[in-house]
C-alpha cells in the first residue's frame, strides 16, 4: 500500500521542494516530487499536513538520556520509552553517549547498549521511536584539566588495548569517540579508531593548536561541544578552538541551549563552520523532559533547576531537546529553518558516516521524517514509516 504525504514544503535538506509528494511504501521512500510536476500515484492513501514542512528525522550524536532514563544505567527493555520521548521532539536516531566511569561499569553499559542496538534492527512493528544507531564514547580518554563534570578518578590514559576492550564490550557498535589529543597515547588511539572508521572527535581538551592539528592529521575529523571543556580561544595562542574553527575539513558540534554558549558566540560558530559543517547536539541527560530535581548522569549526581544541569560548579549536560536547538539556531542567527534543520540531520549523519541511510529524504531510504510547523515546532515524527 502506498501512502502519499503532502505539505507546504519539504527540505531534503539540501534542496527545498514546494508542494511536495512524498511517496512511502513498506516503510521506505519510493519517490519525492512536486505536486505540480507529477501525477498522483494510483491506489494510494493521502496524508496532508497543510502549511507544515517535511524534513528528515533529527539525528542526535551526543545524548546521555531523557524521560528519566540514563543510557548507561537503563536496561534494553527501558530504552523504548526514551525512544518514544525523543520522537516527540523530532529525533529519529541517536548515539547513546557514555561518561567516564569505572571500566567494568562502562563495559557492562556498552554490552547493554549493544543489545538494544541489535534488537532495534529486528523491530518492524509498534509505535514510532527513535533508534539507538551507535555508541559515542565520551571518555575515559579526557584531559584532567578540561574534564568538566567527568570524575577524575575514572579518567585513564589512552592505550590501544584499553580501547580494544571497550570496542569488544560494545561488539563493534562504537561509532564515535571523544578524546583529548594532548594526553600521552592519544595519537595511537586516534589513528586506530580512525582506521576502524569511527568518528574521532577532539574535545575535553587543553590542547595547543599544533597538537590539535596533529590529531586531525592522525585521523580526527570532528570536535565535541565546541567551546565547552576546551582551552579558551586566544587571539595569539588560538589553541584547539583555533583549529576547530579554521579547519575547513572539520565538522564540529555545539550545544545551542543559550546556557552552554552565548547566542553571540553561537552566531560566530555558525559563521565559521557554515551550513555544511555545523552540527547540533543536545548533550541531554536523564532529566530532559522531567521536572527540576536530582538526576543521574552515569555515576554522577546532577541537580537541575530552571533548565540548568549542574554537578558542583560545573555544567553537567543539558535538558535541551533537538527541536528547541533547531529553533534556537534561527533565533540566535540569520540562518533559515532549512539551514538549521540541516545541522540536525544531514550534517551529523555525514560526520559519523551514516549519510547513505540517515539525515536525508531521498528515494530508497527509510521513511524517517519530522513534520514541522513554520516556527519549527514538531507536529509529528515518523520512523520507518510508522506514526502516520
Amino acid at each position: 500500500m502506498k501512502t502519499v504525504v503532502t505539505a507546504r514544503r519539504l527540505y531534503t535538506p539540501v534542496e527545498e521542494i514546494t508542494n511536495p509528494w512524498l511517496v512511502i511504501e513498506d516503510g521506505r521512500i519510493t519517490e519525492i516530487s512536486s505536486r505540480a510536476a507529477h501525477a498522483a500515484p494510483a491506489n494510494a492513501s493521502f496524508v496532508d499536513f497543510g502549511d507544515a514542512a517535511l524534513a528528515p528525522g533529527f539525528l542526535d550524536i551526543h545524548m546521555h538520556g531523557g524521560a528519566g532514563l540514563d543510557v548507561m544505567r537503563a536496561s534494553a527493555a527501558e530504552l523504548p520509552r526514551l525512544g518514544q520521548f525523543l520522537t516527540s521532539h523530532g529525533v529519529a536516531g541517536y548515539f547513546a553517549t557514555t561518561v567516564a566511569a569505572p571500566l567494568d561499569v562502562t563495559c557492562s553499559a556498552l554490552e547493554r547498549l549493544a543489545d538494544a542496538i541489535e534488537e532495534k534492527t529486528k523491530v518492524n512493528g509498534g509505535p514510532p521511536e527513535a533508534r539507538p544507531l551507535g555508541i559515542h564514547l565520551e571518555g575515559p580518554f579526557l584531559s584532567h584539566k578540561r574534564r568538566g563534570v567527568h570524575p577524575p578518578e575514572y579518567l585513564v590514559e589512552p592505550t590501544v588495548p584499553i580501547f580494544e576492550k571497550l570496542w569488544q564490550a560494545a561488539r563493534g557498535h562504537v561509532r564515535m569517540i571523544t578524546i583529548a589529543p594532548e594526553i600521552p597515547g592519544a595519537m595511537e588511539v586516534i589513528a586506530e579508531a580512525a582506521r576502524r572508521r569511527i568518528c574521532v572527535s577532539i574535545g575535553h581538551s587543553d590542547a595547543e593548536l599544533p597538537v590539535a592539528r596533529a590529531a586531525v592529521q592522525a585521523g580526527a575529523r570532528h570536535a565535541t561541544h565546541t567551546f565547552n571543556a576546551m582551552r579558551p580561544l586566544d587571539h595569539r595562542n588560538p589553541g584547539i578552538i583555533g583549529e576547530v574553527l579554521s579547519d575547513d575539513t572539520m565538522t564540529a558540534d555545539i550545544i545551542v541551549d543559550g546556557i552552554h554558549v552565548s547566542p553571540e558566540v553561537v552566531k560566530v560558530f555558525l559563521q565559521a563552520k557554515g551550513p555544511e559543517r555545523a552540527v547540533l547536539i543536545t548533550d541531554a541527560i536523564s532529566a530532559t523532559g522531567m521536572p527540576d530535581g536530582r538526576y543521574q548522569l552515569g555515576p554522577i549526581q546532577v541537580d537541575v533547576k530552571d533548565g540548568k544541569a549542574t554537578a558542583g560548579d560545573s555544567l553537567a549536560g543539558s535538558v535541551l531537546t533537538m527541536d528547541r536547538a533547531v529553533r534556537n539556531v534561527t533565533r540566535f542567527s540569520n540562518w533559515t529553518l532549512a539551514q538549521a534543520v540541516r545541522a540536525a540531520t544531514l550534517n551529523p549523519a555525514q560526520a559519523v558516516g551514516l549519510s547513505a541511510k540517515y539525515g536525508k529524504l531521498a528515494a530508497g531510504v527509510e521513511a524517517n521524517f519530522v513534520v514541522l510547523s513554520s516556527a519549527g515546532e514538531v507536529v509529528k515524527t515518523v520512523v520507518g514509516g510508522r506514526g502516520l
